[in-house]
């Protein structure tokens, strides 16, 4: 059984998507891209933005699951507080359709997909190309980590027996 499984990295600016379909041990890429959203713009408007781009998404390849890497802050707490909310925004998506739903640490992300917890973005951008076939490594970066994301959902899923088939 093949499924259908969305990766997101959220961000106000830019919130990668990326979409996989994995029978849970061969992973192939369907789309991955960028919603961009113009400092210009008003806030609300931003992330109504993102969430209307989500959910047109998540409409079209209706996949039964999503990941995204949890949120941490380093210094700056107040440069957080916008991801948080592109996150709610995404959360709120994927809810409003019932779909599986789980965050990753950063680390059990390259874990997952690199194998070692303390690879480099360089090295998870790599992997993600070979495990997925892809030509050249996904750009932007923000879908490279949305596609990690989506790999490391697969690896750590249980949706084998209960989710719908991707066609």
């Amino acid at each position: 059984m093949t499924h259908c499984v969305l990766g997101i990295d959220p961000g106000l600016a830019h919130t990668g998507w990326g979409l996989i379909k994995s029978d849970g041990i061969r992973h192939a890429h369907l789309a991955h891209g960028s919603i961009k959203t113009p400092a210009a713009m008003p806030f609300h408007e931003r992330l109504l933005t993102i969430h209307q781009n989500l959910s047109q998404l998540i409409e079209e390849y209706r996949p039964v699951g999503a990941g995204m890497e949890t949120l941490y802050f380093s210094k700056n707490v107040s440069s957080g507080i916008p991801v948080a909310q592109a996150r709610g925004v995404a959360v709120l998506a994927i809810a409003q359709r019932s779909m599986a739903f789980q965050e990753f640490s950063p680390t059990a992300i390259k874990q997952s997909v690199v194998g070692s917890g303390g690879a480099d973005k360089t090295q998870v951008q790599h992997m993600v190309r070979l495990l997925l076939g892809l030509p050249d490594i996904p750009k932007p970066d923000h879908a490279a980590d949305a596609l990690a994301a989506a790999i490391t959902f697969v690896h750590h899923g249980s949706l084998w027996s209960t989710a719908s088939v991707v066609q």
